[in-house]
């Protein structure tokens, strides 16, 4: 996989814009919906994956919306000494679900705070694991698929299995991404977060 990558960028630098635009749009991956015990949101980019786990939750893909705590201990102590409290995103989503038509019951805040991609899949294949079940339904932003799908399968393998699907209100464009410095941080981010994966998980 690193060699696709290389050969990518090698592409890119060749062949100009359209090459740019396959690099980018290669990082977009979704699996086919199977039923499944639960949706988890990852974190980042609200509110699109909370409406979409929202979405797919109403149309009966599974009974259960999970949410994972972040954590970030050095800015919630800075805010704490400022006597400042902001909403967390798990509250956020939280709420987004709930305004959403998702009831109350039907969210579950997983046990645990969470630093990186990595965190969140051990976190979410041990919930699967507690609980005698064989697969999780994922949703993130549309950039960040194929690095959740490729850490799920370095890190837990084919069993539980992960449905990824990404958000589809999330306003990433493969096209003309370099010319954006937000969506080129986003690409640059995600190219190096497979490659560490690829490498197994040197960059902690």
């Amino acid at each position: 996989m690193l060699v696709v990558v290389l050969a990518l960028v090698g592409l890119s630098v060749a062949f100009g814009s359209r090459a740019l635009s396959a690099l980018a749009g290669w990082l977009v991956v979704e699996d086919p919906l199977i039923r499944a015990p639960a949706i988890v949101v990852l974190n980042g980019y609200f509110p699109f994956r909370a409406m979409e786990a929202a979405y797919l939750y109403q149309q009966g893909w599974a009974p259960e919306v999970w949410l994972i705590q972040e954590s970030s201990p050095g800015q919630e102590e800075a805010l704490g000494q400022l006597g400042m409290r902001i909403s967390r995103e798990e509250s956020i989503n939280r709420e987004v679900l709930t305004r959403s038509q998702v009831p109350p019951d039907a969210i579950c805040m997983l046990n645990g705070k969470v630093k990186n991609t990595a965190d969140e899949v051990r976190l979410i294949a041990h919930e699967l694991a507690q609980r005698g079940r064989d697969r999780v339904i994922i949703v993130t932003s549309k950039a960040h698929t194929r690095r959740v799908r490729a850490t799920w399968r370095a890190l837990v393998g084919n069993s539980p299995s992960a449905i990824v699907r990404y958000a589809a209100r999330d306003p990433y464009s493969p096209s003309r991404w370099w010319r954006n410095t937000r969506e080129a941080l986003v690409v640059s981010r995600e190219i190096f977060g497979l490659m560490n994966v690829w490498a197994g998980f040197p960059v902690r």
